[in-house]
């Protein structure tokens, strides 16, 4: 059986999800054509969810035909779409160069969540996580990225939406910062997709001279993937902290600045068996986070192929946690989603049903 058509997917032109409205105005401006023609686009595109450039009808014939010629709209095509017995869905995504990437979308009692990716695979090499295991392909365009939305809202019923945003898929994002903060301009814009900055979380695993120009966007969550208490732990589960440890890191998010931003700062902190699981590892945290409004997100270990760690038992992570609570820190011991499809935390790593290339199902979204 065939893969999807991706003939929609045209690389060689400029395409509409590369650009905020800002961005989008200014280009059709040199191009002759009246700013507001880019709003109307913007309209069809984010708002109804149209693609084709023939279909916008409150734009004259002649326009249209201009604008089918010269830009493209889509960027993905969906390969694979995996539904995890709690529901939450994984979608395998190809780019016009035939990259593969994933989404992850996550149903809530009163939210869906959507994970995106910022490259395709990951240059940082973490040591527990699987797409640090493929390395780094390419970072995604903003229209990859953007278009990854748009995909996870074309299998969402008509009375479901996509609620919130985590960049916290395959990828750094603040190795891609100039494309993350444009994609995220074009979900909180008001006249596009109008999401509230705080439904908006990026993360990183301390990218420390990027952690400054990224929340300069406005309001948005910041997550940081900390994993450990001591820089010797952290140098082998995330090797860019020989770079930038954590003296470093948490000194830049004790700036009065950065402090002054009224918003916690969220730590991931994945609990691997005879790792980091220990009271003592517990007991650090709260000193070592001091001067920092802090909430900490613990994450049993979702295994995966060739993966050396494991979680630990219910009752470490319980008892971890409450270590954590009792010396005031505000923490949450994350409940797996995903797990069952590889969706999870750390298992990204654009595997389709089949085990690799197309699924033997395709889905087109």
């Amino acid at each position: 059986m065939t893969g999807p058509d991706l003939s929609a997917l045209k690389p060689a032109l400029p395409n509409i999800k590369n650009h905020g409205r800002e961005a989008l105005r200014e280009e059709f401006k040199r191009a002759g054509l009246p700013a507001y023609r880019a709003d109307q686009v913007m309209a069809w595109v984010y708002v109804r969810g149209v693609e084709d450039i023939d279909a916008m009808t409150d734009l004259p014939l002649d326009l249209r035909k201009r604008l089918a010629a010269t830009w493209a709209v889509r960027a993905l095509d969906l390969v694979d779409l995996q539904t995890s017995e709690d529901g939450t869905r994984k979608l395998v995504l190809e780019t016009a160069d035939h990259e593969l990437l994933e989404a992850v979308l996550i149903p809530e009692e009163r939210r869906n969540t959507l994970c995106v990716s910022t490259q395709v695979g990951c240059p940082l090499a973490c040591s527990f996580c699987a797409t640090g295991k493929l390395g780094l392909r390419r970072n995604l365009t903003v229209a990859e990225i953007v278009d990854q939305w748009a995909r996870a809202r074309a299998i969402l019923s008509e009375d479901e939406s996509i609620t919130n945003v985590v960049f916290m898929g395959m990828g750094e994002p603040l190795l891609n910062l100039a494309a993350v903060k444009e994609s995220i301009q074009i979900f909180s814009e008001p006249r596009t997709l109008g999401m509230a900055p705080r439904r908006i979380t990026v993360s990183t695993s301390g990218v420390v001279p990027q952690i400054r120009p990224l929340l300069e966007i406005g309001p948005i969550n910041l997550a940081i993937s900390l994993h450990a208490t001591t820089d010797e732990v952290r140098d082998e589960l995330v090797p860019l902290n020989k770079r930038f440890p954590l003296e470093v890191l948490l000194g830049t998010l004790r700036q009065e600045e950065l402090v002054s931003r009224k918003r916690p700062v969220f730590f991931e902190y994945t609990l691997m068996e005879g790792i980091n699981d220990s009271l003592e590892d517990a007991r650090r945290l709260s000193p070592l986070l001091e001067g920092i409004a802090s909430k900490v997100n613990l994450i049993p270990m979702n295994s995966h192929d060739g993966s050396v760690y494991r979680a630990p038992k219910a009752a470490v992570c319980d008892a971890f946690a409450a270590e954590v609570h009792a010396s005031g820190l505000r923490v949450t011991l994350r409940r797996n989603r995903g797990r069952d499809i590889d969706a999870a935390c750390g298992q990204l790593a654009a595997r389709t049903t089949s085990g690799q290339g197309h699924s033997s199902q395709p889905r087109s979204g």
